[in-house]
């Protein structure tokens, strides 16, 4: 979908890693709804918790939350089934 890192990367030199590619749409509505979900999803803000302790900068975070996102939906896509409250 297009939330993968693309390297900069040159022979020995090593460059950010950056989001593109794919549909920029959606990717800025998953980024957006990952921004919405760290601050009041109890479980993404753990993960954000997690993260930030280990290290992890916000874009990063919050990258990695949008990509949980589209697993989720990939899943329940998969499964014909709605968004609800029990975690898949």
């Amino acid at each position: 979908m297009g939330l993968a890192p693309i390297a900069h990367d040159r022979g020995t030199l090593r460059g950010k890693r950056a989001i593109g590619g794919g549909r920029r749409l959606l990717r800025y509505v998953m980024f957006q709804t990952a921004l919405v979900a760290a601050h009041h999803n109890s479980v993404l803000k753990a993960f954000a918790d997690h993260q930030r302790a280990a290290g992890k900068t916000y874009k990063v975070i919050i990258t990695a939350e949008a990509r949980k996102f589209v697993t989720k939906a990939n899943a329940l896509c998969k499964s014909r089934q709605y968004w609800g409250s029990q975690p898949i």
